[in-house]
């Protein structure tokens, strides 16, 4: 159960990170990492009583996979603009 769920938790991450990007912009990193974070909770396929709960167990989990995702886009841009120059 939890091997599946913590592939799910990535890709919301993901999704996450450039949600929290596109709407607070490039500054305000901690309102964009609790931005995060608060979108995969809310999007874990799980029953809402079970949420709380697994997002408590695996708070650290979900905080690593957005500091992943983060650094990801972030190599990503970095790459773009290397590429432009």
């Amino acid at each position: 159960m939890f091997g599946s769920l913590k592939g799910t938790i990535k890709q919301l991450a993901q999704s996450a990170v450039a949600i929290a990007e596109k709407a607070l912009g490039s500054s305000k990193g901690q309102e964009k990492k609790k931005m995060a974070v608060k979108y995969v909770v809310q999007h874990l396929p799980l029953n809402p009583f079970f949420k709380g709960l697994i997002a408590f167990v695996l708070s650290g989990f979900i905080d690593n996979a957005v500091e992943y995702a983060v650094m990801y886009m972030n190599s990503l841009k970095n790459n773009g603009d290397k590429n432009e120059q």
